[in-house]
Order: C-alpha cells, then structure tokens, then sequence
C-alpha cells in the first residue's frame, strides 16, 4: 500500500514549547499564511525537521486535517498545542515570519495542519533526514513508502516509537503509544505502511465541524466565524466523541442554551425550543422564531448528526 509522509520544517521554538507540553492528543502545525494543504490524506505521517544546520527529523504525528482559521480561533481551538505559551506570543511569531508591519494588528488568516498521536524525540533519536533533502526546501518534501527512502523512514519511525515504549515510557503511559495502531505494548506500532486512523481532539473536531458546516450555522445561517461554536450533541464527559457525526455548528448563544437544554435538534433535524425559556427568563421571542425550522447539515450523509446522539439530547438534556 502506497502510504506518504511529509517531513516539514518546523520552528524550533514551537517544537522545544510542545516537547514540554505532557500528555498531547493533538497539535497545531501552523504555517504563517494560509495554504490549501493536500499532500496528505487523513492517516498518514507527518514528520518535522529542525531547520538547518541542524537537518534533523525531531516527531511527528498522524496527519488528521488541514483549513485556515484567524490566529485568534486556532488560538481558542488549539491553545498551547499551537507550540506557544500565549496568544501574543504565537502572534508575534507569526509576524515574524510574514514579515508583517510591527503596528499590522489584523487577525492573521493561517494554515493549519492537525496532526493527532503527537510524538517528540530526543536528541539521541533524532533522524538525520533522507539524502534526498535539499538544503534549497524552505516548508516541506513528501516521500512515499513505494520508495526506498519513504520505506526506510516510516521503519525507523516505527523502530524509535516501539523502542521508547519498551524502555522508557512512563508505567501511566504504557500502551498509549500502541493505541496507534490498536496493537499490545511492544510489538510494531505501525508495522507494515498503512494509514493509521487518527484520534481527533478537542481543536480537530471544531475545525472539521466548523468546515463541514461551510462555517454557517445550522439553524440561524450567522457566518460571522468568531461567533460560531462546535458545539458536542452528547457531551465528551458523558461519552460523546470527537467526530462529525456528534457535532453541529451553532452560534454561541445557541450553544449554550442546548448544552443547558433549553433548545435540541429531533432525530428528523427539527430545532426546538422548551417553554422553560418562556417560563424561566420571560423572554425567547427570537428563538421561538426559530421553532420548529429544520437544520441545515452536511451534503455527505455520513458527516450529518447521528440520530441516536440526537435522540439521547432529546432525552437526557433538553428541558421540553
């Protein structure tokens, strides 16, 4: 199976800032201005490398998605996993590399490349990057495991995470890294070149909802980007998942009023709103407006909210 990884240049602040960070399910690898990212399909690795002199490869992850948000969301969706300690720090970073006007204080319009299952190495496992790589790439190379070199990569990728398991991974943290691939602690994690399916986070799901969505509400239409929430149908801390089909994109104040339960979508994708908002706040004209009206979702209809989850906010949440 024709697998690709990208081996892409990284800052070698974001890199020291996340290597740091314990226990990241996802990171931000962001590039300074927005581009449409498509060397990759969700599952495949992708690599970082500091940049020269030092022609090392230092992580990596498992390739999930790839938009472009204002600094300011990817900072809301992805906070320290951007690689930076504050929003004004990852700003000013930004800057830098856009060589933007020190009084420029528009919201920068990014690429960003979600990678889930982060790994950082250390020094001695660094890998020196295949001979290939010419000192002239400035963002990224992609080598397939077709190929000799992409072979010999995505094995010592593999061999790194599997020895690190076997000797050094906390007693709390042991089979975590083998969850990539579903196998017990110790053997091949991702064996064979094959994709690997990623495990989406919290920043991840709000951005492959709020893309799904074409970034409008399903029920008002508002497309104003900062008013928008990805919002959980079955919360995550009543095992809900990260994935599309237990999202919707709503405007904020509708989000918190269905994660309190004052309004729901029905199985049939009708919004509705509880006579408690009436009954509690003496008010709700605009959102009874609203009743009744059926959601806008997704085209794909794997992409569009799962009944069940619709089913069990009908009942375990909403306040009708």
């Amino acid at each position: 199976m024709d697998i690709k990884l990208v081996v892409a240049v990284t800052d070698g602040d974001w890199f020291k800032t996340l290597r740091s960070a314990p226990h990241l399910d996802e990171v931000n690898f962001w590039a300074p201005s927005p581009r449409n990212f498509k060397a990759l399909r969700p599952g495949e690795l992708f690599l970082f490398k500091l940049h020269a002199p030092y022609n090392m490869i230092v992580g990596g992850g498992v390739f999930a998605y790839a938009n472009e948000l204002p600094c300011s969301l990817a900072w809301e969706a992805f906070g320290d996993a951007n690689g930076a300690r504050t929003l004004r720090e990852m700003r000013d970073r930004i800057s830098r590399y856009r060589s933007a006007d020190p009084n420029d204080m528009s919201d920068f319009r990014i690429g960003c490349r979600i990678l889930t299952q982060p790994f950082f190495f250390d020094e001695s496992e660094f890998i020196k990057v295949p001979s290939s790589w010419s000192p002239n790439i400035v963002s990224l190379k992609t080598f397939s495991t077709n190929d000799a070199e992409g072979r010999a990569l995505w094995d010592e990728v593999n061999d790194r995470l599997v020895f690190r398991q076997a000797t050094s991974m906390p007693a709390d943290t042991e089979g975590v890294v083998s969850e990539i691939s579903g196998l017990p602690a110790g053997e091949a994690l991702f064996g064979k070149p094959q994709l690997v399916k990623p495990r989406l986070g919290q920043g991840a799901f709000r951005a492959l909802v709020t893309d799904l969505y074409d970034r409008r509400c399903a029920v008002t239409r508002e497309r104003t980007l900062p008013a928008l929430d990805a919002a959980h149908i079955r919360p995550y801390s009543e095992g809900g998942i990260h994935e599309a089909p237990n999202g919707l994109l709503l405007r904020r104040d509708i989000h918190g009023l269905f994660d309190s339960g004052y309004v729901t979508v029905t199985p049939e994708l009708n919004f509705e709103v509880s006579g408690r908002v009436r009954e509690e706040f003496e008010n709700g004209r605009d959102y009874y407006a609203l009743h009744g009206k059926q959601i806008v979702v997704p085209s794909k209809v794997a992409d569009r909210p799962d009944a069940e989850v619709l089913s069990w906010h009908n009942e375990k949440i909403y306040r009708g």
